[in-house]
C-alpha cells in the first residue's frame, strides 16, 4: 500500500512539474542568427556584437563568425551594438507561431569624417625646407594651429574620436586573444621569468647598473 502512495505521489509531482514547465516556456523562442556589416556591398561578420533583450538586463554577443543564439520571447525588443556600429533594435514577433527564428541582422559603420588634409607633392626633403621656411602665414592662421595643437585640443580630440569599425574589430581580436590565451590560469609574471632573470645578471656583471659619470 505504502508503495502504490509513493508511485502516486511520483506521478502526480512528475505531471505537476511538466505542465509548469510548459506554462513558463510557452513563449520561449530560440532567437539566432548572424550579424553583418551592410555598410557597402561586401558583406562581412560584424564580430563581438552586443545583443542586449531590452529593459531585461540579459543578452549575449556575437563570435568571431558574427552567429549569436539566446532565448527571447515574443515581442521582445533586441538591441545590436558594436563600437564604430550605430545601434539597432529588432523586435521579435508576438504572432510567431514555432519556437524558432532566425535573422540575418545588417550593421552600419557609424564613423566620424575628419577634414580633408591636402599633401603637397614637392620633389625632395630638402626642397619641402626651403618652400615650408618661405611660406607667409598670417597672424589669423599662426593662431588656428596653435589652438589646434595645444594640448587641451589633442586629449579632447582623443577622447572623443572613435574608432571604425576595423580599428574596433582588431581591438576585440587582441583582447579575446589575449584573455584565451591565459584561460583558466594566472598571467605569467617576469619575476619568475629564468630569461628576465638571466638578462639582469648579465646587465649587472656587465655593469650597466653603475652610475656614468
Amino acid at each position: 500500500m505504502a508503495t502504490r502512495s509513493l508511485l502516486f505521489l511520483g506521478f502526480f509531482l512528475f505531471l505537476t512539474s511538466a505542465v509548469f514547465s510548459q506554462e513558463v516556456n510557452k513563449g520561449a523562442i530560440q532567437f539566432s542568427g548572424m550579424v553583418l556589416d551592410g555598410t557597402t556591398d561586401e558583406l562581412f561578420p560584424v564580430p563581438y556584437t552586443n545583443i542586449l533583450v531590452k529593459d531585461k538586463y540579459r543578452g549575449t554577443y556575437s563570435d568571431f563568425k558574427g552567429f549569436f543564439s539566446i532565448v527571447v520571447e515574443r515581442g521582445d525588443v533586441i538591441v545590436f551594438s558594436a563600437i564604430g556600429y550605430k545601434t539597432v533594435e529588432y523586435k521579435i514577433p508576438e504572432d510567431l507561431e514555432d519556437d524558432r527564428y532566425s535573422l540575418v541582422q545588417l550593421m552600419t559603420q557609424d564613423v566620424v569624417n575628419l577634414p580633408e588634409t591636402v599633401v603637397f607633392p614637392w620633389p625632395s626633403r630638402e626642397h619641402f625646407k626651403l618652400e615650408f621656411l618661405a611660406m607667409d602665414v598670417t597672424p589669423e592662421l599662426q593662431m588656428r594651429a596653435q589652438r589646434n595643437l595645444a594640448e587641451e585640443t589633442l586629449t579632447r580630440m582623443r577622447s572623443e574620436v572613435r574608432y571604425d569599425g576595423n580599428e574596433n574589430a582588431d581591438y576585440y581580436l587582441r583582447r579575446q586573444t589575449g584573455n584565451f590565451y591565459y584561460i583558466g590560469q594566472q598571467p605569467p609574471m617576469n619575476i619568475f621569468n629564468p630569461v628576465a632573470w638571466k638578462k639582469f645578471f648579465d646587465s649587472w656583471k656587465n655593469g650597466d647598473f653603475k652610475s656614468k659619470k
